[in-house]
């Protein structure tokens, strides 16, 4: 039915999974278990409206995932992915669903540099790694010379049929700071994270924040201006006089 909608196949896989995370959280959350999860979410839903610009810059597949997949909760710092993944047994996946879902899970936000545009594809290098990928943008944002920016990147789930990467949130345009200013940002900031080098304390910074709401408050916070495809934030998140709404 997604495909009949007109979305690519791979990301209409995607969101498939996602929306069976959504109904197993939903499920479990009910479980005393989950008491400190749903405390949690229902203090970001409240604090921070999520639902898309002009009511919140937090749009609802940017909420979805970082509830799923990156809100850590209770002593052993789970996920609802990471649930969802141990429950299999029964749960019940075929093993190509809980490939998506694996890798949804480990997913995250990152922040790129745009270099182009071919054959339907957004080209983008990240800050830090230099990896550079080939990506599918379902918003349909085409991005322009020298932005940077800050989206969630999942990777091919079939590469012997398709080779790119898809974009599953709508592109964030991180405006008014260079690439040096995000550069000298995030070497500044990985000092304070956890990992045995920068690949692995990117990952864990821009996955996990600082502190649980990190990213969603400097989203929040940092809002200046969206249009149809995009969302354009503005500043550098520890930097306070630089963000439009801190």
């Amino acid at each position: 039915m997604l495909i009949k909608d007109g979305l690519d196949p791979v990301h209409a896989a995607y969101v498939y999974i996602q929306q069976m995370s959504s109904y197993f959280a939903e499920g479990v959350s009910r479980l005393p278990e989950l008491k400190p999860y749903s405390k949690l979410v229902s203090y970001v839903e409240d604090e921070y409206m999520p639902s898309g610009p002009p009511m919140s810059p937090l749009t609802g597949s940017y909420f979805t995932c970082w509830a799923f997949y990156d809100l850590r909760f209770g002593k052993d710092g789970d996920t609802i992915g990471k649930c969802q993944i141990d429950a299999n047994d029964l749960v019940l996946m075929n093993p190509d669903q809980l490939n998506a879902l694996k890798k949804l899970s480990e997913s995250r936000m990152g922040i790129y540099e745009y270099i182009g545009f071919a054959d339907g594809l957004v080209r983008l290098r990240e800050l830090i790694t230099g990896d550079e990928f080939s990506c599918l943008c379902p918003a349909g944002y085409r991005g322009r010379s020298g932005e940077l920016w800050y989206v969630r990147r999942l990777p091919p789930l079939m590469p012997e049929l398709a080779t790119f990467h898809v974009l599953f949130t709508t592109p964030y345009i991180l405006i008014e700071s260079t690439k040096d200013d995000w550069m000298q940002f995030l070497k500044r900031t990985l000092l304070k994270a956890d990992g045995n080098d920068d690949r692995e304390r990117l990952h864990q910074l821009l996955k996990f924040g600082l502190s649980t709401n990190y990213w969603n408050e400097f989203v929040f916070t940092a809002y200046h201006h969206h249009q149809a495809q995009a969302i354009f934030p503005a500043g550098i998140p520890d930097l306070k006089a630089t963000l439009p709404h801190a």
